[in-house]
């Protein structure tokens, strides 16, 4: 047994005298989440039982306002046109320093009460259901390193997604899809580490499906072949395969690719069945707005994601259209427009997944990378803001009809029960029945985690949840 692992560490190219292999020799006392040696998609148990066992991320591409959506700041209205107090940072290029206001009403929604803009009204139906956290903050203003804090815990790329790291660590329940799917606007450019498996095996990174047409890409064949054949050439593939991997024991990534390669023969069967949307009825299409060619593509989207998770899949990341949330002027008109796309789809999933019993098993997050600033930009415009946003979350345990945190009078800083990135990276991951600090992958002789909490500070945040797990 100690000579197998001190190969597979060899192997791995990984020092004998690091701390990944201290965890990776006492493997038989830990966890089965810790090794570090996966590269498969089976099923696998958390640290402890999770409240959740599947997430959609309904990623709001650009930094939607908080103030104009979900941060009512009657300061920021009161004081509309005024002079910007020095607390706040106005260092961007092409800012005035002139305080702009909500360019929204805010009204109380769901028996809680929870204030939310009035171009949100669907989402406001569905207030009970929802935790707001109106006290997040990240480390970037830029786009980029925006998108890769808020999947990967760190502003620059080539890190695991945390899509990618929650599949390593549970597998899936249907071993005929991916654990981990990507949906996006067909109409704009892919941004692939947004969904990267970094160095994590590469079975573990997103795979996009098409809304529209054959679900997979290059799955289907432009010859097809005659009932039987396909399956044998299949067969023969996967045989002539195995014979090269024990020739090369070592090649990780050969594994992955062999991996894949079945994976997608087995989704040639599956996918298409369960992206079927004429098998729903004729009531959840319109709830979902597919009958409107304005919420179509997106409700689509939001539809295909439960068809997933109710199918087995253990992580779906939904886009928003792609002209996005980043509005540096007419922000007025561009989140009237943004919002009549994305309100009623959004909605309608955490409807859908409640009235299906999935809503307790299912976390739902909808975010943007960052927020905005409040003061104008171009007129009628707002720049980017690192050091305050909000986003929703619903379902898997999560507190609904909950509030959490503020920011300043003026919406530009979170100072109260402020929460970070990791913060929610490592509290996703808690209610899966994951610790992130017991998450290991070694990684040039270092034990990689999903939030680095060494370094931020990452904690679970327990006041977000209504009854936190209890770790064994």
């Amino acid at each position: 047994m100690e000579l197998t692992r001190r190969r597979l560490l060899e192997s791995a190219g990984m020092g004998f005298g690091s701390l990944a292999l201290a965890a990776l020799l006492n493997q038989d006392s830990l966890p089965a989440a810790t090794t570090g040696l996966y590269n498969d998609l089976k099923p696998r148990p958390g640290h402890f039982p999770g409240k959740a066992k599947a997430v959609i991320q309904l990623f709001q591409t650009g930094g939607a306002s908080q103030m104009d959506l979900f941060d009512p700041k009657p300061q920021l209205a009161k004081r509309q046109g005024q002079a910007v107090p020095a607390s706040i940072e106005t260092f961007q290029a092409g800012n005035a320093n002139v305080l702009l206001g909500p360019v929204f009403k805010f009204e109380k929604r769901g028996k809680c009460g929870m204030e939310m803009s009035e171009v949100l009204p669907q989402l406001g139906t569905v207030a009970d259901e929802l935790c707001l956290v109106r006290s997040m903050f990240t480390e970037h203003n830029n786009h980029p390193e925006g998108n890769y804090m808020m999947q990967t815990c760190k502003v620059f790329p080539g890190r695991p997604s945390a899509g990618a790291w929650i599949s390593y660590a549970l597998g899936t329940e249907n071993q005929n899809l991916p654990a981990y799917i990507v949906l996006r606007d067909p109409a704009s450019s892919p941004y692939k580490a947004n969904w990267s498996s970094g160095w994590l095996p590469a079975i573990y990174q997103g795979v996009e499906f098409n809304t529209k047409g054959t679900p997979v890409h290059h799955l289907d064949s432009a010859d097809p072949l005659p009932p039987g054949v396909q399956t044998d050439s299949l067969d023969l593939i996967r045989k002539l395969n195995r014979v090269h991997q024990a020739q090369h024991p070592r090649e990780q990534e050969l594994e992955s690719r062999i991996q894949n390669y079945e994976l997608a023969a087995r989704m040639q069967l599956a996918a298409a069945d369960v992206l079927d949307l004429s098998k729903e009825s004729a009531n959840t299409l319109r709830l979902y707005g597919i009958d409107d060619p304005v919420t179509a593509p997106y409700g689509t989207r939001c539809l295909m994601a439960r068809r997933l998770v109710e199918a087995g899949v253990r992580y779906v990341q939904v886009f928003a259209p792609m002209e996005g949330w980043d509005h540096h002027n007419q922000i007025r008109r561009g989140l009237e427009s943004v919002c009549s796309k994305v309100d009623r789809g959004s909605a309608a999933l955490i409807q859908d997944l409640k009235a299906r019993g999935l809503l307790d098993s299912t976390i739902v997050l909808w975010t943007g990378e960052f927020g905005r600033l409040p003061i104008t930009q171009g007129g009628s415009g707002r720049d980017h803001n690192r050091h305050g946003f909000s986003l929703l979350l619903a379902g898997g345990g999560f507190k609904s009809g909950y509030v959490h945190g503020e920011t300043d009078e003026f919406g530009y800083k979170a100072v109260v029960n402020r929460v970070s990135v990791p913060d929610l990276h490592a509290t996703i991951l808690w209610q899966l029945g994951i610790d992130h600090n017991r998450l290991i992958y070694p990684y040039h002789g270092l034990p990689e985690t999903p939030t680095d909490a060494k370094v931020n500070g990452a904690r679970v945040v327990a006041d977000l949840l209504q009854a936190p797990a209890k770790a064994v």
